[in-house]
């Protein structure tokens, strides 16, 4: 398995590029430890794919390096990586059984027959095609050909990494569970370093250890789900990550405090920020209190998650969400009011500290 370093990595698809703008890829220092299982998490066109193809040596970098184990692999293919790749689309050989698609890889490396065969019967259970190993994959359906494709990348013990392309697109959402609790199991037996690009937040906090949250080109923030969930470093982490995601507020500083329009929010310090930025207050829509005292607000909305349910206002003409617990009343002239655990504040976009409170 290997460590893999991204040393100053930058990509663009177009000839000549001069500013940020022209870059798919801005740049990028980043290391994936040996054996660590990574999402690289974010929306269409963020870069997530570009890093992978640039990791499996697929593309190379405009600028930049990438080390595994320390050692300068940039300008080698992905076949002298050692890496297995899983695509978003199935790619797998119609004319072979199930067992014969898996069994390939192992073939051409001229491992003995009784470890093939004992590697591909734990991968068969392992992604669930037991029952199927004896069937040509021509007659299988989409979902069923991932899963030989998720099985192949599974089924090598040597290779230096696994990279996952969002590979559970065109599986049934009930076996994507099953098939990300696997991916799991696998990693832990295995260690095997594992990078993981998905723009669904589920499975990326269900798989990863640790996630790589990307937005315009950029990480901008690496971290735990538990971290990702409770001190978003970026607006963008906070607004992408949970369901529905943080609420972000102009605001403009005053004393330990901000103001929302005529209303004035205390913090539990002054903030530190610089002279012009933008401001914002973020508070996820769980620490977000309906009651008596607070800021005025109306309702525009609320909408039944079956749990609980989630109101959409109108606060100082900036929309908000509250969620409400089970049985929880909404005011008839309902003010609202935040949970001090759960603010946080932005200086253009970026998450700032609050003098001695510890952020």
């Amino acid at each position: 398995m290997a460590r893999i370093d991204l040393d100053n990595v930058r990509h663009a698809y177009g000839p000549d590029p001069k500013s940020d703008a022209d870059f798919a890829l801005r740049r990028v220092s980043h290391v994936f430890e040996d054996g660590g299982a990574y999402a690289l998490l974010g929306p269409s066109g963020c870069g997530k794919t570009s890093m992978l193809n640039i990791i499996s040596g697929l593309v190379a970098p405009t600028e930049g390096r990438v080390l595994f184990n320390g050692e300068d692999v940039t300008l080698l293919s992905t076949e002298k990586r050692n890496i297995a790749q899983v695509f978003q689309f199935p790619v797998v050989y119609d004319s072979m059984t199930v067992r014969e698609n898996l069994a390939f890889p192992l073939r051409n490396r001229r491992m003995k027959t009784d470890e093939i065969a004992r590697r591909v019967d734990e991968v068969l259970e392992t992604v669930g095609l037991t029952a199927l190993a004896g069937r040509k994959a021509r007659g299988l359906t989409a979902d069923e050909k991932q899963k030989i494709s998720l099985g192949r990348g599974l089924v090598r013990p040597d290779v230096n990494a696994v990279l996952f392309d969002e590979p559970l697109t065109v599986v049934d959402p009930q076996m994507k569970w099953q098939l990300r609790a696997s991916l799991r199991d696998v990693h832990r037996r295995s260690r095997a370093t594992m990078i993981y690009v998905t723009h669904d937040q589920t499975e990326a906090l269900t798989f990863a250890d640790k996630v790589v949250v990307m937005y315009a080109g950029e990480i901008v923030q690496v971290g735990t789900p538990a971290e990702l969930f409770e001190r978003p470093s970026h607006t963008f982490v906070g607004y992408f990550i949970g369901s529905p995601g943080m609420n972000v507020v102009p605001v403009a500083i005053d004393g330990a405090g901000v103001r929302i329009g005529e209303s004035r929010v205390a913090l539990p310090a002054a903030p530190v920020v610089v002279d012009g930025a933008r401001i914002e207050l973020g508070v996820r829509p769980e620490f977000v209190k309906l009651g008596a005292a607070g800021i005025p607000a109306s309702v525009i909305r609320v909408e039944d998650a079956g749990r609980y349910r989630v109101a959409h206002l109108s606060m100082q003409g900036h929309p908000i969400a509250a969620m409400l617990r089970e049985g929880e009343k909404i005011p008839a002239d309902p003010k609202v009011s935040f949970d001090p655990v759960g603010v946080h504040l932005y200086a253009d976009s970026w998450r700032v500290a609050l003098n001695g409170a510890g952020q």
